[in-house]
């Protein structure tokens, strides 16, 4: 734990030091496209948040939208606030099963199999920093590579401890393994903070919106009685 409370020290101000030596030496102009890229990954959550798990909810779960976004919001504000599914999953969990009236063993086998293996807004952020960096430091990639890149994050979006920062270990793995620099990783780690709180709200509200869809089919095939 004092080794542990050290490195949280430190970690400001090593990446102080990353961000000042990428921007000496990619220049000023770094600090407008991180704004960008920023922006288009808040974007881009937004759209799945808002229009994908509305789409879902409504067509495959048969509930009102704004029913579901209005009971969910301390599931939501919970993993705004902490950037874990694993510490937000007591919270969905009591909003499925009091608030969104789904049944118990629905509710607890989605939720916490999602809390890890779900993790939407993760995969999806992962890619989007993956591409932003390779443009970034120009490296060109091939539609394979891409096509690699997106099969890596959606695999991390499931494997990806649901804990904060959990998916920056993903992420310098794939910039090795597309001939990034490393290091680039740097770069984002001063903006991640809020990004890891966006994409955790995210994947804490897919798996809501999962277990809302599972719970409908549930009624529309009711297991037999045992005879």
């Amino acid at each position: 734990m004092r080794l542990l409370t050290l490195v949280i020290e430190l970690a400001p101000v090593g990446v102080a030091c990353l961000l000042f030596t990428l921007t000496a030496r990619l220049g000023y102009e770094v600090l407008e496209q991180l704004a960008d890229y920023v922006f288009v990954v808040v974007a881009a959550l937004a759209i799945q948040q808002f229009v994908v798990y509305s789409a879902a909810v409504s067509w495959f779960g048969g509930m009102s939208p704004v029913h579901f976004f209005r009971t969910i919001r301390p599931a939501m504000l919970t993993a705004f606030s902490t950037a874990s599914s694993n510490a937000t999953l007591p919270t969905a969990l009591l909003v499925a099963e009091n608030e969104l009236r789904l049944p118990a063993h629905v509710s607890r086998f989605v939720l916490t199999i999602g809390s890890t293996a779900n993790q939407n807004g993760t995969a999806l952020f992962e890619g989007v920093t993956v591409l932003f960096l390779a443009q970034l430091y120009g490296v060109d990639l091939a539609l394979g590579q891409q096509l690699a890149v997106v099969g890596v994050c959606v695999l991390g979006g499931v494997g990806t401890a649901g804990v904060p920062a959990g998916s920056i270990p993903v992420i310098a793995m794939i910039l090795g393994m597309v001939g990034i620099p490393p290091e680039a990783i740097g770069l984002i780690l001063g903006v991640d903070r809020f990004l890891d709180m966006c994409r955790t709200t995210v994947n804490v509200t897919g798996d809501l919106a999962a277990a809302v869809v599972v719970a409908r089919g549930e009624e529309a095939h009711p297991n037999p009685e045992p005879g």
